[in-house]
């Protein structure tokens, strides 16, 4: 497989979206970009509020732009607050740098990028890392 095609975006959403209901987890937006970083599929459950969509995306573009899950580059801003906060200035202000922001990897080859957002950031990871699973992708998660 060498780009995400729609069908698989349609797979990683569906088990995301099964894993909140499974986990009983409060209403989810889930985001799935491109390798390109170009919207592939969006989606909310009823009830979320009203940033959701927005930091869902920031997520799964952060983990993109930066190559590495959103755990990572939570981490990463804990130990370097001053270059997130520069790199998230030069992006203006697109990255959402917390757990739930993971790549979507067939072998070595990056697809694209899952985020999700609504519940605790570690569950809204367990959501992405769940989708790319089903689909029979790696997840990166950082």
């Amino acid at each position: 497989m060498a780009d995400l095609t729609l069908d698989t975006a349609r797979k990683i959403l569906d088990a995301a979206f099964a894993k909140a209901g499974e986990l009983k987890l409060k209403p989810l937006v889930v985001t799935i970009l491109d390798a390109r970083g170009v919207l592939k599929l969006a989606a909310a459950q009823d009830g979320t509020s009203l940033m959701r969509a927005e930091i869902a995306h920031g997520k799964a573009y952060g983990a993109l732009a930066m190559g590495m899950g959103s755990r990572a580059l939570f981490q990463r801003a804990q130990e370097q607050a001053y270059f997130i906060d520069a790199v998230n200035t030069i992006a203006k202000g697109a990255l959402v740098p917390v757990p739930g922001g993971v790549l979507i990897m067939d072998g070595t080859t990056l697809l694209g990028a899952v985020g999700v957002s609504g519940d605790t950031s570690d569950n809204d990871e367990a959501c992405a890392v769940a989708g790319i699973q089903a689909a029979g992708l790696k997840a990166n998660a950082g």
